[in-house]
Parts: C-alpha cells; structure tokens; sequence
C-alpha cells in the first residue's frame, strides 16, 4: 500500500506548483475564466474564481497522481509490456524504468522535452489501448494542466525510490487500496464532496435486499443496476460480480468475454468527483480484465465501463427537463440542455441518468450541506423535498427513487431502491417535506433500518439504511420492516462486519418480533413512517414513550410560542467577546449580552460572548453609516452581510433587510422580559428562566409564555423540562449530531457511551413535548433559586467590580460548591416526583429535604457501579466527571434517604420503564470545568483587563514591548497581588510571567506573518472586494463577488483564527510587531487593539522613526515598518481624509506621504512593500 500522507503531500506539491504556472499559460487561463463565468451564469457555482481554481488544481494536481498509481499497478501486474516508472518489482525494476527515460530524452526529436512529457507517453500508450482509452480521454485533466518538469521528475522520483517505492503486484488484481486513495488522497476534495467509502459488508447488505428481489421480478437480461453517487465503484464492483456469476453460471458455454461485456453494460455509475469516476472505471475495467482470465491489457477488448462525471442531480441530455418533469421531482429548470464542466461527460449522462430507467439504484449519498447558495438554489428547485437548511440526503432519496423503473398500474416491475443515507432528515426539520410528502405518497419503502449504532469505519455521521420500491405506496398495504436500535456498537470491534449491532442487524432483519440487547426487529404499518419525525429507538422505548405521552396536551397548547429569538447569519462579526466592544468604542446601546446554546447549562445562563446590536430601543434596524465606530467594524464585511442566506437561500437585501440587521429579530420576544431559554444542541436538555436584558442566538431558542404569565408559571413549567422524563422523551424525539459520540478519534460513528452524544433539541420537538396535569413547583423554584446563587459566587462574580483575593475565592469556592451539591440533590428529587405526574411510577419516592449530594452518589451512579465491579458493564461516566464510583449507600446519609434510595435502585432493576430513563444518557451530567480551572480564567482575565487600562495605551499611541509592561506594573501592587493568585506564588519572574500571560492575546501586524499561504490568497481576494465597495460608495454600479471565508488552516497559528474568525474580524487585546522590537530587547513589541486606524499608524510611525534614527536600522529592517503603513493606508484614506489638527493636511494624505518618500530614501518601491506584505497590490 502507497503511503497516505506522503502521496497527499504530492497533490500539495502539485497544486502549488500549478498555482503558480496557470496563470502564465494566459491561454489556458482565460480558457478557465470563461470556463467559470459560463458555471455562473449557468448556476453551477457561486464560488469567486480564485475559489473555484482551487478546486479544479486540486482536481488536475490528483489527475497526474492517479495517473501514476494507475500506471505503476499496470507495470507491477505485466498488463503492459512498456515501462515507465518502475517500483521495487523484478518484473518492472525503477533501474529498467530510468534507463527508458533517459533514452527518451536523449533523442534529438525530444530535446526540449522532460519528466512530465515522458509521464504523459505513458498515459498516451493507455489511452491508445481499447481497454483503457477512456480512462485517459479528453476529459482527464492530465492533457489539459501540464505541470514543471521539475514537479514531474519529483513526482516519478516518490515512486521511484520515495515512499512511493513500493510493490502494487497483486496475483488477484486487487484494487481495493484504490478505494482508500479515493476517500483520503486530497484534504480538499474529501471535504469539498465529502468522500466516504461505503463498507463492503454494508454494500453486500443493500445488494442483498434490493439486487436479489428485483432478478426474480425482472430477470437476469433485463436488470440495470446504477449508483449515482459510485465513488470509488464498491456498489458497481458488487453488482458487477453477481452479474458475471449469473451469467457465467446460466450460460456456461458462452464466450466469456461477451458475458463480461453483458455483465458491465449493466451496471452505471456516476459521480461528480472526477478522480472518484477514475478509479471507479479503472477499478471495473480491472475486474473484467480478471473475470476474462486475462493478464494483459493489450490483448484486453474495449470494455464498456460505463462510468461518467456529472452532477447526478442536474437533468442531462436535450430531452432531460421534460423526461424528469414527469418523474415525482418538481423541475422548473428552464435550460433544454445542461452546461456541463470540462471535466464531466455530458454526452453519456443523459444516457446513463434516464429517469425510470433502472431496475436497481443503490448507493451511499454525500450528506453534506450545500454550501455554494448558487446550487443550492438550484437543486432546491428541482427537487420538491427540498426546504429549510436541507442535507444532499433529501434530494438524492429523490433522485434514487426517480432513476428506478416506476411500477406499473398494478404496482408490479417496480424497481429497488437501497440507501445508507444520513438520517438527520428522520427528525430535523428540513425531513418533514421528504417523509409527509414524498416518501409517504409516491414510493413504497420496505425496511428501514437503524445503522446509527453500527461501527462504520470512517463515518462520523449517524446513518439510516432505506430499501423501497418505485412505486405508487397508497396501493401498497404491506408492513415496513423495521429494525430498531436499542444499544450502539460497545467499542470499536476488531472486525466491523462482525460487530455485535452489524451482527444483530444480519440475525434480525428476517425474523420480526425479535429483540437483542442491539436490535429491535418488528414489522410496522405505513402510517408509523407517515408523519415526520420517525423516531427508531426500540427496546421498549416506544412502550414508554406511549405511556408519557399518552392523551396529554403538548407544550403548544400552553405558550405564545417556541423558537428562536435571532440569527445574526455571520456570528464572527456581530458576536464578539465582552471586552472588544468598548475597546472598538462602540457605544454601549448597540451592544446586547448574547445568550448561546453553551452557555445555556444546568438552570443557569452564562452569557461571555456580547453581540452588536444595530437596533433603536424599539428594535428598529438603524442606519449603521451614522454611527463611525459601528461603521468600521461592519463595513469590511458588508459584501458577505448582504449576501447572507436566508430561508428559501435569498440574500439578506434580497429579502428587504438592511445589509447591516440580522437575518432575523424577533422584537415580540424581546418585549417582555421573561424567556425560558433552552439549549438546542447538548448532551441532555438544559431549560434556564432568563428575566430579561439579553438576545438569544439561534443555538439558544426561547419559549414564550402567554401574555401575563406570571414568573411561578415559568418556573413550574421549568421542573418538568429538566427532568429525566423529558430528556428521554426528547431524545426518542429529536435527532443526534454528527460525530458526537465519537470515541475512536478516527472519525468514526460509535456510541459506547450514549450519554456523550449530542442531540438537536429542535423547536418543533419541543413544542410536542407533552406536560402532565400537575406540577413540581416546590422543588422547581428551589432549584432555581439555588441557580441564580450559584452564579453569585463563581469565580468571575467574584471578579467583577473588585480585587480578587485569596480569602473571597476560599470562601465563594465553598459556597459555591455546596450549592451544587444541594442542586444535585433536588434535581435528583424533581426527576423521582415527575415520574410519578407521567404515570410511570405509583409508588412517592421523594423526600422533603434530601441531603446534599456528590456527583457519583445517585441511584441510577450505585447502579452503574455495581455493574462495572461486577464485570456487567464499563463506563467512562465517573472518570469523565471527576466523581468516585461507589457501590454502598454513605453512612452518614440519613436513614429515611438511605431507605428511599434503596427502593430506588430496586425501581431502576426491575421496572423497565424507569430503568430506560434512569441511565447516564438520561440523567443530568452536572458537568463543569471544575473550580480551579473557573478560577484561572477568571484572574487571566482580571489581569488582562488590568494590561489594557488608559494609564498604559493613552495618549500619544506608542508600543511597548514586554519588558517595558513589566516595568510599568512592577510597583502595581493590586495586579501584583493578582498575578500571585494566577501563577499560584510569588516566585517568579514577572517579565517571562507577563510573557506567558500575553503569549496568545496578540495578532501580528502584517498579513504575511498571520496567514499561511492559503490564507493569503484569501486576503487578496478581500482586498479585491474592499477595492469594489469602495467604487460602489463612489456611486459606481459594480458586480461584487462575495470572498471567500478564512479556516483555523489559513492562520499561521491558531489563536490568530480565535481571535479573527472566520471573516477575519480583529477580536484580539493587543497588535504585535514581529522584528520590530529594540535591539537588546528580546521581549515581544506591543500596541494596543483599541487604537483605531490612525493610532495604529501613528504608533508604527513612532517605532519606525525611532529604529532608523536612533537605533540606525538598515532598509531590510525598516521596510516591513512602511509595509505595515501600507497596510493602513487605504484605511486612512476611507476613514481620516478630513483635516485634522496636527497634520499638514489630511492624516491620510501625512502618511502617504511619508510611505513615497521614506521608500524613495531607501531606494526601494511599493511593490517591494506589497512583497513583504504578501499581498499583491489590487
């Protein structure tokens, strides 16, 4: 197997290599601009061009890889004869293979010739054999990117004697290692479609219950089978086998190369990843080279592979629009015919993707969320089950379902469809269209099958499987099977086809009305899956859920509304850390404590994070322009606030807004004062009563009661929406997060611990939510109180208008912890009395006044202990809460609560019901980053604070370095005092202290010294936009493309993306000066971040006067100082281009003045400046 990770560092290499070449070729350039402007004016993309080269380098720069594994497997194989790179194998040596390329480049024909030609002979031989013409046709980038001759001799080197020196011989001609290649060879492209490869006990599962079931309706010579997302091709290599096999054994006296061919002609793939389509061809094209018995490929027939590149959810071909029209999809897709990329094959796709035409579609759909808004609207116009922030899953259960042949008017020859698909659809808004309209009225599903508990190497994403037929469901009466999970996978199993919930899925899917500790098997009528949300939990849960439920009235019925209060569209700007809003001198009524859904946690609200707020006091949006210092902040990124996507994906403009509101206000939740605010994403369900002053993002939904509902109404609602009983109800309710449960650090989907998965308590969900007839308001308004305590005596209270000291932490750390003990304790009351208000209990098992409790001493927690000293079970719940694991009652606990508490544990043992809700997954967590750890942060920021204060940065704006913030608060005997408590002694060095204290609260000047080169790349891109909106306040009418938004890996370290974002929003303390500190000062160069434009000049003007008159500095040291003016000076110019007092003129017109004439000094010009910048000039 080739090493991953140094072929990927190849595709890097090539990339940016190409990058650099592509643009000198102005041919092959504006080839690609058109190439672009045609996929926009299409609405194939709405990337801005520099985006969407990337992707196609990325797409060449695998091309040339790929190339090379393909050729390297033929010569280590002998399905060649020539050799042209060469590996460790006798039959095709690398010595041989050198030996042939210096002799090709020593003839006098080929004298300006190189690696790369050489590459390309050989790619030219397999393009001119019938068996592998099509793999190196017109379409493969390979002829169209010519890459260095250099970056070619490198590339043959890492086979030749890299890491790529390995041997590709296979005696089966196995290809599978093709499949890991496909799914991790580019970073970029794995995220970009979200490869994944489909496990083949999966795909031999999907096959089984679909391939099977259509060859007895349709027979042998009539099957057709397609997967329109085929990746790497497991489904079509599947597939293909079980169709030679039949053939071979029905017709045994056959040429077998014509029942190869008959085998191949039946079975299609598509993908729109062109690599993926490669390996798939070459992987089929292999496979049928095996089936004949042959060894070479030059006596090989032309197969016909039929695998194309294309977009499986556009319509193809001249007739395309009208054909899918009357298939079940809504098109309103005006082209005839459809613009197609140079790299997809568009002449075959409107062959291979013919709706009704197939008697089996499978396949592994991307589940991701089209990002690009141009295709997402577009598909969203195709596909009628597309609404809200809708997943690819919904779309292509369509597509799947429009490609098989439809039953006719007796429902029979309908085709098989099968999918493992994502199943956030089954509970997450955007599902309810697909399920309510589509999947209940025009198909028929057989099975549905949880797979969320399987071990799935590789998926991070909780998976359904659907198997159904294209057909009409209301004439369809028979039972949906049905297998439901009870338990995921315990661990990663050695062999994930042999894990025990993959094992019980293959015992139970023929034997309904079975049940393991895994699997749930029953047969269920159409109308459990004809309403959205499924829920597939079994297990009993569906017995306890009827019980809770029952005829009860739904929250609904009770409140004014659910739901969210805002959503900014672009947190990274409007949501910024407290402190950031006076630095930038925003005036205080347009900032707004922010709730998030994090900091909605066990009864209480912790809001760090501060919004701006561009609202008057009765929530109207104001004009921004009005007020500079909002002004500043906002504009650079008023192109992407424009074009922030609402529901139904129009812009913010588009849709009325001002460029500057949120997406959405709610200014009727905001009018009164009381919210209960929950957390939509979260291990278990958090409700917390907020009494007014704040805005909830949209991560932190509110319920609002009806008008004049008093604080006691909110707060008796409140108990029953903390309890266990609800957490459990919401959970078979509502839909796990990607990934969350994780635990193999691989990315791979397994739950060995239920309680650390994540859930999307959605707004709907909650309202369904059904309340008992009576109340826990007792212990409901004990606990919440307890709440508003607790948050008066942690650390950053504690903070808050004072000097911390040594005996008020002492003292608000023992009140605060005995707080949460007796929190614990009553929670733990609340949850045993709700479960008598549901029914699911008789019997009272609460006390009045319960002593206070520790994590570790709850019923359910003696349980679970005894389980895992009795070798039952294993847990990481005590480990991960810092709690001790006991398995006796404590003595000291009273001898009525011991009582209560052992008629607890025997509830849990023997009650079924009360045992499902009385687990880790179910009961509050209580879980918190400790004291001490609380207490750090709390000091860190005090002490930062203290570093920003006037006395420091005021007046004339000139840095300082660290040494010199040390002298300055030597004798500061408070913050001396302070920084003891942070450090934990007084022992130390208060210059190195200060050093590590500052270490990632500053952001450096220059784009080069903060970016990577990926990152840059984006800044030019930025700078190019700032460039057009400075045209448009001109008066000029210009096309502005949205730039691209900045990741953690465009940052040269990772507190600078903390800091700045996404859009690149300066969040940061302090501004810093790489190599611009005082000879003999080691010590980092600071300014400060609240310095607007012109401080931030003025102090860079101050260390450069003084390095080049004082200190003597030659230019090499000086120039990254004007560069850094430069970096301002368009900044200047838009905001202090009016006289000003002390400058002869304009500040603007000061500085670039002295920028022209210190470089003429220096003998250099502003394109060395726009160099050391890293940024060309716009």
């Amino acid at each position: 197997m080739i090493p991953l990770k140094p072929l990927q560092a190849q595709v890097r290499t090539l990339v940016d290599s190409l990058r650099e070449t592509v643009p000198q070729d102005e041919k092959l350039h504006g080839e690609l601009r058109a190439e672009w402007g045609d996929a926009r004016h299409a609405e194939r993309t709405a990337a801005t061009f520099e985006t969407w080269l990337e992707d196609v380098l990325d797409q060449a720069a695998v091309a040339w890889v790929l190339g090379c594994v393909f050729v390297r497997f033929c010569e280590d194989n002998r399905l060649v004869s020539p050799l042209w790179i060469g590996g460790p194998c006798e039959s095709a040596p690398a010595e041989r293979a050198v030996h042939n390329r210096q002799a090709y480049l020593m003839r006098e024909e080929t004298a300006l010739n190189n690696d790369m030609h050489w590459l390309r002979e050989a790619f030219t031989y397999l393009r001119g054999l019938p068996a592998t013409g099509k793999l190196f046709d017109h379409h493969n980038p390979v002829w169209r990117f010519a890459i260095s001759g250099d970056a070619a001799e490198a590339l043959s080197d890492f086979f030749r004697r890299g890491p790529g020196f390995v041997s590709l011989a296979s005696q089966m001609l196995e290809t599978r290692f093709l499949g890991d290649l496909y799914q991790d060879l580019s970073a970029h492209a794995r995220s970009t479609y979200a490869l994944l490869q489909t496990p083949e006990f999966v795909e031999e599962f999907i096959l089984d219950r679909t391939f099977e079931p259509a060859l007895k309706e349709f027979g042998l010579a009539q099957m057709s089978v397609i997967d329109p997302t085929c990746g790497s091709g497991h489904f079509l290599l599947g597939a293909f086998r079980r169709l030679v096999r039949l053939w071979k054994d029905r017709h045994p006296a056959d040429d077998v190369r014509e029942l190869v061919q008959k085998a191949l002609h039946q079975v299609t793939g598509v993908d729109i990843n062109p690599f993926a389509v490669a390996i798939a061809r070459f992987r089929l094209m292999v496979a049928a080279l095996r089936e004949c018995g042959l060894g070479s490929l030059e006596k090989a027939p032309a197969f016909d592979v039929r695998v194309a590149t294309g977009d499986s959810l556009l319509p193809w071909g001249a007739g395309a629009k009208k054909e899918i029209e009357q298939t079940d999809l809504l098109l309103i897709d005006n082209n005839e015919t459809q613009f197609a990329f140079a790299v997809e094959d568009s002449d075959l796709l409107a062959d291979y993707l013919r709706p009704r035409s197939h008697t089996v579609v499978v396949g592994n759909p991307p589940y991701i969320v089209v990002k690009d808004k141009t295709l997402n609207n577009k598909y969203r116009r195709l596909y009628s089950a597309c609404s809200g922030k809708y997943a690819l899953s919904v779309p292509f259960a369509q597509r799947f379902f429009g490609l098989a042949i439809r039953g006719d008017s007796r429902d029979e020859h309908a085709g098989w469809v099968g999918q493992i698909t994502a199943n956030s659809f089954m509970k997450r808004e955007f599902g309810r269209k697909l399920i309510n309209d589509y999947l209940t009225f025009d198909v028929a599903l057989a099975e549905v099958i949880d797979s969320s508990g399987v071990y799935l190497p590789g998926h991070g994403t909780s998976t359904v499987i659907l198997i159904g037929q294209h057909r009409f469901s209301a004439h369809h009466s028979a039972p949906i099977r049905a297998l439901l999970g009870v338990r995921g996978e315990p661990g990663q199993p050695e062999e994930p086809a042999k894990g025990k919930v993959w094992s019980a899925i293959l015992a139970q899917i023929n034997e309904p009305g079975s049940e393991s500790e895994w699997i749930t098997s029953i047969d269920t009528p159409l109308s459990t899956f004809a309403r959205h949300p499924w829920s597939l939990g079994g297990g009993g849960a569906g017995s306890a859920m009827e019980t809770i439920t029952g005829s009860r009235p739904p929250l609904r019925d009770s409140v004014d509304s659910v739901g969210i209060t805002s959503f900014t569209l672009e947190d990274d700007l409007y949501v910024q850390p407290a402190s950031t809003f006076p630095r930038r001198q925003v005036p205080a009524q347009f900032v707004r404590p922010m709730t998030l859904g994090d900091g909605v946690r066990d009864w209480t609200l912790v809001t760090p994070d501060h919004a701006l707020f561009p609202y008057d006091d009765q929530y109207h949006p104001i004009a921004v322009e009005a007020y500079p210092a909002l002004l500043q902040i906002m504009w650079p990124a008023r192109t992407t606030l424009s074009n922030s996507q609402m529901f139904g994906q129009r812009s913010k403009v588009a849709s009325g807004l001002k460029w500057s509101e949120y997406g959405r206000l709610t200014s009727k939740k905001l009018s009164t004062t009381l919210s209960i605010a929950f957390g939509e994403v979260a291990t278990h369900n958090h409700f917390v009563l907020d009494r007014g002053g704040k805005v909830f993002k949209q991560t932190a939904p509110v319920i609002k009661l009806k008008k004049d509902s008093s604080e006691e109404n909110h707060v008796r609602l409140l108990g029953v929406l903390n309890s266990s009983t609800a957490c459990f109800w919401l959970k078979q309710s509502c839909f796990p997060k990607a990934g969350a449960a994780n635990s193999s650090g691989g990315g791979n989907r397994w739950s060995p611990e239920p309680w650390y998965e994540r859930y999307a308590f959605n707004a709907s969900n909650i309202e369904r939510f059904p309340l008992p007839g009576e109340y826990p308001l007792v212990r409901s308004l004990s606990v919440d109180r307890l709440a508003q305590n607790l948050l008066s005596v942690t650390s950053e209270a504690v903070r808050v208008g004072s000097i911390p000291t040594r005996t008020g932490l002492s003292t608000a750390r023992a009140e605060w912890g005995s707080t949460r003990a007796q929190m614990i304790a009553l929670q733990e009351e609340l949850d045993w009395e709700v479960y008598r208000l549901y029914g699911l209990l008789e019997e009272d098992l609460t006390v009045p006044e319960p002593p206070e409790l520790q994590l570790g001493e709850r019923a359910f927690e003696i349980v679970l202990a005894r389980k895992v000293k009795n070798g039952e079970t294993e847990t990481q719940w005590f480990a991960r809460h810092n709690s001790t694991p006991i398995t006796e009652l404590p003595v000291h606990w009273p001898d009525e609560y011991r009582s209560v508490v052992e008629r607890r544990i025997a509830v849990i043992e023997s009650d079924r019901n009360i045992g499902l809700i009385e687990r880790p997954e179910c009961k509050r967590r209580w879980s918190t980053e400790g004291w001490d750890a609380m207490q750090s942060k709390a000091l860190r920021d005090w002490l930062l604070d203290r570093l920003e204060d006037e006395s420091l940065w005021g007046g004339a704006p000139t840095p300082l370095s660290v040494a010199q913030l040390a002298d300055r608060m030597r004798h500061d005997t408070d913050f001396r005092s302070v920084l003891d408590l942070w450090v934990g002694h007084d022992q130390h060095d208060l210059t190195k202290t200060l050093g590590k204290l500052i270490a990632e609260e500053h952001v450096p000047y220059l784009p080069a010294q903060r970016y990577k080169p990926s990152g840059l790349r984006k800044r030019v891109q930025w700078e190019r936009t700032w460039a057009l909106q400075r045209r448009e306040d001109a008066g000029e009418k210009v096309d502005i493309p949205v730039p691209p938004k900045y990741s953690s890996a465009d940052f040269v370290k990772h507190h600078y993306f903390r800091h700045r974002g996404k859009l690149d929003v300066p969040k940061e303390r302090f501004i810093s000066y790489p190599g611009a500190g005082r000879d003999g000062d080691p010590t980092d160069l600071l300014g400060w971040a609240g310095w607007d434009h012109l401080g931030q000049a003025q102090a860079l003007a101050t260390v450069y006067i003084d390095r080049k008159n004082q200190a003597g500095w030659p230019a090499d040291r000086l120039l990254p100082l004007l560069a850094g003016l430069v970096e301002l000076e368009l900044w200047l110019h838009q905001w202090h281009n009016e006289p000003k007092i002390g400058f002869p003129g304009t500040p603007a017109e000061f500085f670039t003045s002295l920028i022209d004439t210190e470089l003429s000094m220096l003998g250099h010009d502003r394109t060395e400046l726009n160099r050391i910048r890293g940024v060309d000039a716009i």
